[in-house]
């Protein structure tokens, strides 16, 4: 019988709970949603932590309304702005030569555990690679002959006052068991196949107030860098310079354009308390082409800090529902980086939308640790 399995994520002004099951042919089944708008988060703070717990309390209620389940046991999702990531070259010997077990690929993970606890929770420990003692790489050790067992392995951390912080609030709520996940990570699974990955991606999230680029090899993520910029930001540009509200603003840039080329007489216009206004196309497309432009330098600073390289022949993938809704906007992210920027969105049935990726994401990556089956395959996905 199918497990119900519930997730909450942190979006960048939106709470959501989803509780689900894996449904025929792969598909992911949602039994019961709850979303709650929030002040969200900005460089890693909270933007009004004092009624965080009332958003929570009212997203899982109503997921548990919806669904009719009670939720016991839940998946938190840690957004990439309260995370870090670690790669490690880690390796151990063996008592012989023999078939490596799943407790070896455990204890190579400890062995390159030794954060501190009072600073970061280790959430997730992925293999970008194992390796042999012949030299071989590859990405499922278990029952492969060796005498070592070594490998490249990517540790996430979240900031320990992030997970006591929700931990706490659950807590009163009657939840109180709870296991952290990547909210990247589960992104990363969810929107590329083991080729792609294999082959290395680069996935820039963009979400309304916050934004994370990650580059993913293997099972693991080698980089991840956040900064704190979002499509609330254009709206925020919008108000500032045309001197009107921020929710005009907010439905103006709903119909914004990039990839026409506006003339002196082109206009928008928008509907609000005070009637129809209209506004020049061209100066609004300049106002949000610049901050689009100034996203794409923040990408490029991410991606600089990062040690690691990635193939020239791949695209960017974009996702988030920060600038992908945009006409054109992709196309302003592309010239900025120099190259091809694809947006991205889960692959399944009615929720292919980018704005959907780290929940859903989040929810199939749970799925699959309570799957039997997989259940020792994802265990290496989760720090247990």
């Amino acid at each position: 019988m199918a497990q119900d399995t519930a997730i909450l994520d942190f979006g960048s002004s939106k709470i959501t709970v989803l509780i689900g099951e894996r449904g025929v042919n792969g598909t992911v089944c949602v039994k019961g949603m709850g979303v709650c708008d929030y002040a969200g988060f900005s460089e890693g703070e909270w933007l009004d932590p004092e009624h965080i717990a009332h958003a929570v309390g009212r997203a899982v209620s109503s997921a548990e309304a919806n669904s009719g389940v009670k939720i016991e046991h839940l998946y938190v999702g840690v957004p990439g702005e309260f995370t870090s990531v670690v790669c490690k070259e880690v390796g151990i010997v063996l008592n012989k030569r023999r078939k490596i077990k799943d407790d070896d690929v455990f204890a190579l993970m400890n062995a390159g555990d030794d954060f501190n606890p009072n600073i970061y929770e280790v959430i997730n420990i992925q293999p970008i690679h194992y390796t042999l003692d012949n030299g071989r790489r590859l990405l499922q050790p278990v029952g492969v002959a060796s005498a070592k067992l070594g490998g490249v392995l990517s540790y996430i951390l979240a900031e320990a006052s992030f997970t006591g912080f929700v931990r706490a609030i659950l807590a009163a709520m009657g939840i109180n068991s709870v296991e952290y996940v990547s909210s990247v990570l589960a992104e990363s699974l969810i929107l590329f196949d083991e080729e792609e990955r294999d082959n290395t991606a680069v996935l820039i999230d963009i979400g309304y107030l916050t934004s994370s680029v990650a580059i993913i090899r293997g099972d693991g993520i080698l980089s991840l860098g956040s900064f704190s910029m979002g499509g609330g930001h254009i709206s925020g540009d919008l108000a500032t310079a045309l001197g009107i509200s921020f929710t005009d603003a907010e439905s103006l840039k709903r119909k914004v354009i990039l990839s026409i080329n506006a003339g002196e007489n082109d206009i928008y216009e928008i509907s609000g308390k005070d009637g129809v206004k209209t506004l020049s196309a061209q100066l609004v497309n300049e106002i949000v082409t610049h901050r689009v432009t100034l996203m794409g330098k923040a990408v490029e600073k991410c991606l600089s800090l990062s040690e690691y390289e990635y193939p020239d022949y791949i695209p960017f993938s974009l996702t988030g529902g920060g600038i992908c809704f945009m006409r054109g906007a992709k196309d302003v992210l592309s010239r900025q980086l120099g190259r091809n920027v694809e947006i991205v969105a889960p692959k399944l049935p009615q929720v292919n939308r980018p704005n959907l990726s780290s929940a859903w994401g989040l929810l199939d990556m749970a799925i699959n640790n309570e799957e039997p089956v997989k259940k020792g395959f994802f265990a290496r996905l989760f720090k247990k």
